[in-house]
């Protein structure tokens, strides 16, 4: 099920260029982005801007995004948040819930999630009937997945691989096949991970072009890098 058939950006009408996020060239030269499958992967360099749109979709959506709050800074770019202004979300059949998930701001969901279960027990039966916090970080993760992900929605990952051992992303991977397949989900994932990359029947943006394109999964540079490596390491080390 594809709930969100697209996002469009609007440059033309961006508050400034000369502040982060709008001094990217890949924001005022992809016009739009269409989802044509259950699941959607984002691929680039780091600083190519995949997080940042993908965070950007999720709160354009309405997606509460959990994070601890700031300490004081120095100099604040009052910028920073305002992508989701310009983008314009077309539907298929209206607005879905959903959630974003990020292993910067995962832990800010657990301790939160502690918090309630003090007063209410219950809400850890979503996951797996244990607090996040007593399990490994991997662990915690992939309980959080099967759980969450059984809803009907779309979810928004930012590079989920981070703490995720190969035979945890092969978990994942096989997750995200299942629940697309089972024509409620849709997931949009910024990974660097070449097995999250596999995913069968995905579609994959890279980043690493201007404007954003599709292409194959051989096509990634992710792909051909750690082919090679694999091939012949002595080229690396």
């Amino acid at each position: 099920m594809v709930h969100l058939k697209s996002v469009t950006l609007q440059p033309e009408k961006y508050p400034t260029q000369e502040y982060y996020p709008f001094t990217l060239p890949i924001f005022h030269q992809t016009k739009s982005i269409t989802f044509d499958a259950p699941v959607t992967l984002f691929v680039g360099e780091n600083g190519t801007g995949k997080s940042t749109l993908l965070e950007a979709i999720a709160m354009a959506c309405g997606i509460h995004i959990w994070r601890a709050s700031e300490g004081v800074r120095y100099d604040r770019n009052q910028y920073e948040d305002n992508l989701p202004r310009y983008l314009v979300l077309d539907w298929t059949q209206g607005r879905v819930p959903g959630s974003f998930f990020g292993s910067d701001i995962f832990r800010d969901f657990a301790r939160f999630l502690d918090e309630w279960a003090a007063s209410d027990p219950g809400q850890l039966e979503y996951f797996g009937g244990k607090s996040l916090m007593t399990q490994s970080h991997g662990q915690s993760l992939m309980s959080f997945f099967r759980s969450r992900y059984q809803i009907r929605g779309i979810y928004l990952m930012d590079e989920p691989e981070t703490a995720l051992s190969p035979r945890s992303q092969l978990e994942l991977l096989d997750l995200l096949g299942k629940m697309s397949q089972a024509g409620h989900a849709q997931f949009v994932v910024a990974t660097h991970s070449p097995i999250l990359l596999a995913c069968p029947n995905a579609q994959i943006y890279s980043f690493d072009h201007i404007p954003v394109q599709m292409v194959a999964y051989e096509d990634t540079a992710h792909y051909q890098l750690y082919r090679s490596f694999l091939i012949d390491r002595n080229k690396y080390i």
